[in-house]
């Protein structure tokens, strides 16, 4: 299993589940930081169409393209489905920001062999490994 920062390091297209339009959320602010970095960020919520300037999907089915990785803003009662989903799409690695942990996503991505991180944020990580995917 790689490490968070490794995950990082071999991903450029994050699916952001939760993704939120609403800017004084971590759930905003995180994956538009890992934007200006130059992931490319998918968000993910179904009462948006557009968010960073991409458009946004329903589900992680909807996403027409492969993810290199799945950043979750959700509950931890709605990590495990989240999982299941990611796993269903093929997604490597799926990743549960600051505070989100679950026992039962965590077997579900080791069974699907996906890489799993809880309870970290992607821009404490990114920051400390200095990592960046811009030119």
């Amino acid at each position: 299993m790689r490490t968070a920062q490794q995950i990082l390091a071999d991903s450029a297209v994050i699916a952001v589940v939760g993704a939120s339009r609403d800017p004084f959320k971590a759930a905003h602010g995180v994956p538009l930081q890992m934007q200006q970095y130059g992931w490319r960020i998918i968000p993910v919520n179904p009462t948006v169409d557009e968010l960073f300037g991409e458009r946004a999907y329903k589900t992680l089915a909807d996403i027409p393209h492969p993810v290199d990785l799945v950043d979750v803003f959700r509950p931890a009662a709605d990590a495990v489905q989240v999982v299941r989903d990611a796993a269903a799409i093929g997604a490597p690695a799926v990743w549960l920001q600051l505070g989100i942990v679950s026992a039962e996503a965590r077997k579900i991505a080791e069974e699907a062999g996906m890489d799993y991180v809880e309870d970290r944020c992607l821009i404490v990580e990114r920051a400390a490994a200095n990592l960046t995917r811009l030119p």
